[in-house]
């Protein structure tokens, strides 16, 4: 069978950013089981004193995840924060109207902040400017990071908390272009009610962040005004914009789902476009940077969800099923978002845990991983340095939606502090393999000492909890010769080379 060509170039010199480690951020909603069920299970074998998920708490730890976005997501927009703080015997259950579903109130604010610290994470907090305002997120801003000596710092000491939360980077609101949201506004009310918010914010803070909301999605009839409207009004007080999308594979087409990241990277580059022209159109000497604070792969679960008998805790929604295409996909992603890391700063893969996650749970039994959970470990434990440019060089294919796609994407990532060198790769071809032609030249003294493989027979193969049938392999090791080696990367995969600096 013919097999493919392609080649990379990697040169020291030619630098792109530093990575931030937020970019390696996810995301837990008061959704389905994500929490109950989820994170939190008392009854759960492994519980700990608060009713967390140990073996949750260890599958999250390996990720390595800096920050999670809570507690929504279309939640955050009819919740009131002060249900769910306080002696738990007293808290409320509400009408749940983004899903439909019971919050009984048992996690709220201080118990996530609990478990982000058990498992190494920030938090980006998100305020509700749906069916609330400037008053209730000046009070949860003051809750959550004044010492104390006013009634709401005092009221979080009461509960237990003395010293302050510190969060430092805050969502203004979610999706709020929707007409699916709760208090769906448009681009100019919104616009000003998340100035005048972010604004009183950062008088009670001002080391804070601020995420403001741009479009749901690259489809929205009103992008890119949207982003343009909402940043006439909130340049000043913001410091990142918010993206979302999702991708699936409705048609059973394998390689114009392959060609979905070109959609993430025009996407990506179109925000950034209009971002620089409401810097220019103001004059501005601040640059506003992207939060791609939702992404992932969403369609398997949509027909299940339909038949959901609603208003109960904890219904079993956007579980996902994930394949190995899904996760070659994911890997796509993953490069997509570092070939943009000068500008996109914050990403959460949404979600984290049991909706449309790489993590899922069984009642009474185990935790196991997904497929996707595989790239994004290894994207958050080797993606981390300096992103160089890497010009590629590859056979292509002709996409109906996108035109000419290459069968190669690529990044390479350099951290010159551990003396290594990480190339992530993916051949998008389900049925050949690719020869890879790697040139390297300029790292001096490096050698191969690593390639990590995900891929399989099978296109739909998936995980499950008794069964792993899409797990990461080891690939032999390249040729070496004067700084250039060739590799195989076989059909529909995902790639991880790895170079280590010999002493």
């Amino acid at each position: 069978m013919e097999t493919l060509s392609g080649k990379i170039i990697v040169d020291t010199s030619f630098t792109l950013s530093e990575v931030d480690p937020r970019l390696f951020g996810s995301f837990i909603e008061h959704l389905g089981r994500a929490v109950y069920g989820g994170i939190y299970d008392p009854d759960h074998p492994t519980a700990d004193a608060q009713g967390f998920r140990g073996d949750v708490i260890e599958l999250v730890k390996k990720l390595d995840v800096p920050l999670i976005r809570y507690p929504g997501g279309n939640f955050v927009s009819g919740y009131r924060w002060e249900d769910g703080v306080g002696p738990k015997t007293e808290r409320p259950s509400r009408l749940d109207l983004a899903w439909r579903s019971i919050e009984p109130n048992q996690i709220g604010t201080n118990e996530f902040m609990d478990w982000a610290r058990k498992v190494g994470a920030e938090v980006n907090l998100a305020v509700n400017l749906g069916t609330r305002g400037i008053e209730a997120a000046q009070s949860l801003i003051e809750y959550c990071n004044h010492p104390s000596g006013t009634y709401w710092s005092d009221l979080r000491r009461s509960h237990g908390y003395p010293e302050p939360h510190n969060i430092k980077v805050w969502s203004l609101g979610n999706e709020m272009d929707g007409r699916w949201q709760i208090g769906h506004k448009t681009a100019h009310e919104y616009g000003r009610l998340a100035s005048e918010t972010g604004r009183v914010m950062k008088w009670v803070d001002p080391s804070i962040e601020l995420v403001v909301c741009g479009s749901s999605n690259s489809r929205m009839p009103s992008y890119p005004d949207w982003e343009a409207s909402v940043l006439m009004e909130a340049y000043d007080e913001v410091d990142y914009i918010a993206l979302h999308n999702y991708y699936g594979n409705e048609d059973d087409n394998i390689l114009e789902y392959m060609a979905q990241s070109e959609d993430m990277d025009h996407y990506i580059q179109t925000v950034i476009a209009t971002c620089d022209f409401v810097q220019a159109k103001k004059r501005s000497k601040k640059q506003i940077n992207i939060a791609f604070d939702e992404w992932n792969v969403w369609f398997h679960s949509n027909e299940a969800d339909k038949k959901q008998e609603p208003w109960t805790i904890g219904p079993p929604i956007l579980q996902d099923r994930y394949t190995l295409e899904d996760a070659v996909l994911i890997g796509e992603l993953l490069i997509t978002l570092l070939k943009h890391a000068d500008r996109v700063k914050i990403a959460c893969l949404a979600q984290l845990v049991n909706v449309i996650a790489p993590i899922m749970t069984e009642p009474g039994k185990g935790a196991w991983a997904q497929t996707i959970y595989y790239p994004f470990l290894h994207a958050s434990r080797y993606g981390r340095g300096t992103v160089l440019r890497t010009p590629l060089e590859a056979s292509s294919y002709e996409s109906v939606t996108f035109g000419a796609v290459s069968y190669l994407t690529a990044i390479a990532v350099y951290n010159e502090q551990e003396g290594a060198l990480t190339l992530f790769a993916v051949n998008r071809s389900p049925e050949k393999s690719m020869e890879l032609s790697c040139d390297l030249r300029s790292f001096e003294g490096f050698m191969p000492a690593d390639h990590i493989i995900l891929d399989g027979p099978d296109p739909k193969a998936y995980n499950s909890a008794d069964q792993q049938n899409v797990v990461p392999r080891r690939g032999t090791l390249p040729a070496w010769e004067n700084g250039r080696c060739s590799v195989i990367l076989s059909p529909l995969s995902w790639n991880v080379l790895r170079f280590s600096k010999v002493d």
